[in-house]
């Protein structure tokens, strides 16, 4: 199949992020279902201080709930996870 001539994909991109948009003011989540809960932050917590990589600590960890349960996270989620509790205790602690 023909690449769309270069013309198009600004418009095809701005229609996206515009729809992405109007379905965030109507209440509708953007992405798949969350698969981390306060119990798989905690373990990962606990690996991390003991110097696994996020590899390793992904490979130990199992997701409990939905439709991918019984599978482990993958890294790239373990670290957003990390990292995202490490911005909040930031946040927190600066307060």
């Amino acid at each position: 199949m023909p690449r769309l001539h270069c013309y198009w994909d600004p418009y095809i991109r701005d229609k996206t992020l515009e729809g992405q948009e109007t379905a965030r003011k109507r209440g509708k989540t953007i992405g798949g279902a969350g698969v981390t809960d306060d119990d798989m932050l905690s373990m990962a917590l606990h690996l991390r201080d003991q110097e696994m990589s996020r590899r390793d600590i992904a490979k130990r960890l199992v997701i409990t709930t939905g439709k991918k349960k019984g599978q482990h996270p993958s890294p790239a989620t373990v670290m957003r996870m990390l990292r995202e509790h490490d911005e909040q205790t930031a946040v927190a602690s600066a307060a």
